[in-house]
């Protein structure tokens, strides 16, 4: 049994101006295990935080069941759902100093001021914030704010912990810093975890699974290896990192290998997971990283018709039988650059290629 499952969950809100009714979540079906951290990932309006307010009950559903424990909780309030949210304000209370504002929900269940302060304390510990009890939230930063805002939520000790784009108001280098450590914690805890966030790399970084919704329906879940490497949909691969899609035809099937005409050329393929016949018009998912960079040789001539050194790699763009191919060189023993016009060899790496039937989109 999962710990935490939503049955066919839909809601319908009215449209601007009182016309006509928006499915904001379209049947989801999710099951999450004990212990799981599970990422909603999409883009803005896809139907993630709609999905995460229903769990959190801020929300409820129109059809659909949510299942926590084996208790249907769909009519349950906010207040009785043994969950606790983290929001993308931090909503930390300005007048109350770190110590109030983490210890203000066990106030509220009265408990003894020894109790209290024993669970605040571990948790202060947990999120390393021992020796700032006494600090005023605006004397803290950013990443110092967040840990109050999850040392908050943990302290209640909640079944399923919820977070809503908790870290999109850090810039670029403490936010690698706190997927670190909100996952350090997540771990050391074993707790549920629902995190939603428009961030691949977040996703990437933070998941046991994703789930990938555009328009409030949910295009696959897996494991993030799962979800780069073999895409369900079009949306997924381009919407996780970046992608070249090449149209080609099936030229032959034998027992692990595929033959594809692309680009011109004919490519020998690892047998796809999908089923394909021969003749059928198929689209390649092809990573940039996926294709190599040669003076000579390779699959393909192309012309180099921009370049850009990043330290770590190199990023080009090729045209190749008139397609511009975005390529990413990670090999740190190539020191050479092609500059912009310079004709090269271009090779894919085929047990790299994945396939979508058709012009599915």
């Amino acid at each position: 049994m999962s710990f935490l499952l939503l049955e066919n969950l839909t809601k319908e809100f009215v449209g601007r101006g009182g016309e006509g009714i928006v499915r904001a979540v379209d049947e989801a079906n999710v099951s999450i295990e004990e212990g799981e951290f599970l990422t909603l990932l999409g883009p803005s309006g896809c139907g993630k935080t709609t999905t995460l307010r229903l769990i959190a009950g801020f929300e409820f559903p129109t059809e659909g069941r949510i299942v926590l424990d084996g208790e249907v909780i769909n009519d349950q309030p906010s207040n009785q759902r043994d969950m606790a949210m983290v929001f993308q304000s931090y909503a930390i209370f300005p007048h109350l100093n770190v110590f109030e504002n983490i210890a203000y929900g066990l106030k509220i269940q009265r408990l003894s001021k020894n109790m209290i302060k024993e669970k605040v304390r571990h948790v202060l510990e947990l999120t390393e914030l021992t020796g700032l009890e006494n600090r005023a939230p605006n004397a803290l930063s950013g990443g110092q704010q967040q840990r109050v805002a999850l040392a908050r939520a943990l302290v209640m000790e909640p079944k399923v912990l919820l977070m809503d784009e908790p870290l999109s108001n850090l810039d670029a280098k403490l936010r690698e810093v706190m997927r670190t450590e909100i996952r350090r914690i997540q771990q050391t805890l074993g707790i549920t975890s629902v995190y939603v966030t428009h961030d691949q790399i977040e996703a990437m970084t933070l998941s046991d699974r994703i789930v990938v919704m555009n328009q409030g329906r949910i295009e696959q879940i897996g494991r993030p290896q799962e979800i780069y490497r073999h895409p369900h949909t079009a949306f997924v691969a381009d919407f996780i990192g970046s992608t070249n899609f090449v149209a080609a035809t099936v030229r032959g099937i034998n027992n692990d290998t595929v033959a594809m005409e692309a680009l011109g050329q004919t490519l020998t393929i690892p047998k796809p997971d999908v089923a394909v016949s021969d003749g059928q018009s198929v689209r390649l998912v092809v990573r940039p990283e996926a294709i190599q960079v040669v003076p000579q040789g390779g699959q393909y001539r192309g012309i180099v018709r921009w370049a850009s050194y990043l330290g770590s790699l190199v990023e080009y763009q090729i045209e190749v039988a008139g397609q511009n191919l975005a390529v990413t060189d990670t090999d740190p023993r190539h020191t050479v650059i092609y500059p912009q016009g310079q004709e090269v060899g271009v090779q894919f790496l085929d047990d790299c290629i994945y396939v979508l039937p058709g012009n599915e989109g």
